[in-house]
């Protein structure tokens, strides 16, 4: 096919998925749309199958990491995890609101580091929703924290987003030390996130709550939350080690998962689901159309607009770019397509991507599938979210939230050092 109608079906494929992944027509899963998409562009010459299978093959094992840690949180939350972290958040919260939002926040931001954003948003937000319904507290600040930690707290770890799986394969670091350089960043977004959402919604977290009834509080779940314990470490081992992340990530959900069928509290059946086979294969069917349209100029128009070096300046304008392009095309295409000219330039550049593709999102809805998602689970709730509110606050956090933490990444950068 010839490059310029092989860029026109590369684009239109694209934003066809895109289009599908936000509307979900009929309540398809999103792969329905993004499989003949990805068969398309590889059948009509669009991409050649060499350079297809390259992609599928550069996706495999993040796919199956993602697998084994959406499981894993399945399992947690099985075990009673969030039921406990619930609980806690109650009974600490004292019958405050701004109290319950700083409990939420904590919350939400270790459960997205550790067990990736998409516990955050299926799992801890419907839990959240009952907590603040125990109170008697509005529920809108701490459901609204939710969806921007899903996002912004996910800047951690390599773990915490499937973009961070993306970004750690491209950038050559191991495990700690992506860890160390995105910590200073994390804790820079967080806290002005919190900051912000203190003063954006005073009137919601001034309204009176109630101390909830004293009872017995649910039994902590100490095997599921040493096992997760464990499965960090390996992380950090099978890094050092040069092994795939993923090893890590299945033993500790095999480990959890035995327990549980072995003690009646999940079936083989439960565990295929959580595992969202459609979805892995829309990520894997996305991968293939964006590396249709990277390779069909994309990839040359993008070398000439990310800036060259680490330097402060450099690293503000590839995030800016970077969240952009996020709120354009949604964050999982974006990664896909800045990783490569970012990590020509060196891991700084692919820690600024990040920044801009996990911070930007909080935009607007399409900004991140995570987004998406918990918007559905809010309706679920008979909550209403609005656009405007939604777009106001992300008007305010977004580039105060942005901007901090890419100072903070040059701060790392220079502190610990990119190599």
């Amino acid at each position: 096919m010839n490059t310029p109608l092989a860029e026109t079906l590369s684009v239109a494929m694209l934003a066809l998925v895109l289009v599908c992944a936000v509307v979900r027509p009929f309540n398809w899963p999103e792969a329905v749309v993004a499989v003949p998409a990805a068969a398309l562009v590889v059948a009509t010459g669009a991409i050649s199958p060499a350079h297809a299978l390259d992609e599928a093959e550069q996706l495999g094992p993040v796919i199956g990491f993602l697998a084994a840690v959406l499981v894993l949180a399945q399992l947690c939350d099985d075990e009673g995890l969030f039921q406990a972290c619930g609980a806690w958040m109650a009974r600490t919260a004292a019958g405050r609101p701004r109290r319950l939002l700083a409990q939420v926040f904590l919350a939400a931001s270790a459960i997205t580091a550790v067990l990736s954003l998409d516990a955050t948003v299926v799992l801890l937000t419907p839990v959240v929703f009952a907590t603040a319904a125990r109170l008697g507290a509005r529920p809108k600040p701490h459901v609204y924290a939710c969806t921007h930690l899903s996002n912004t707290a996910s800047l951690l770890l390599p773990v915490s987003n499937l973009t961070n799986l993306l970004a750690f394969a491209a950038s050559g670091l191991s495990f700690t030390r992506f860890a160390a350089l995105m910590a200073l960043p994390w804790v820079a977004a967080i806290v002005v996130e919190y900051v912000v959402f203190r003063r954006f919604f005073a009137t919601d977290l001034d309204a009176g709550a109630q101390a909830p009834a004293t009872g017995d509080a649910p039994e902590l779940p100490l095997f599921a939350l040493v096992t997760v314990a464990c499965t960090l470490a390996g992380f950090v081992a099978t890094s050092a080690l040069g092994v795939d992340p993923a090893w890590a990530a299945l033993a500790g959900a095999t480990v959890l998962g035995v327990r549980a069928l072995l003690r009646r509290r999940t079936t083989p059946k439960a565990l295929l689901r959580s595992v969202s086979v459609p979805f892995l294969a829309f990520v894997l069917a996305l991968g293939i159309v964006v590396r249709a349209v990277v390779d069909n100029g994309l990839d040359t128009a993008l070398g000439h607009l990310i800036p060259d070096g680490t330097g402060l300046p450099a690293l503000l304008g590839i995030a800016v770019l970077a969240a952009v392009l996020a709120n354009a095309i949604n964050n999982l295409p974006a990664v896909l397509v800045l990783l490569p000219p970012a990590a020509a330039t060196g891991p700084g550049a692919v820690l600024a991507v990040l920044l801009g593709v996990n911070i930007g999102p909080n935009l607007t809805y399409a900004g991140s599938l995570a987004t998406l998602l918990w918007r559905r689970i809010v309706h679920a709730h008979d909550a209403e979210v609005r656009l405007g509110e939604f777009t106001r606050l992300g008007l305010y956090a977004v580039p105060a939230s942005l901007g901090a933490s890419v100072l903070a990444l040059w701060a790392s950068l220079a502190l610990i050092g990119g190599g």
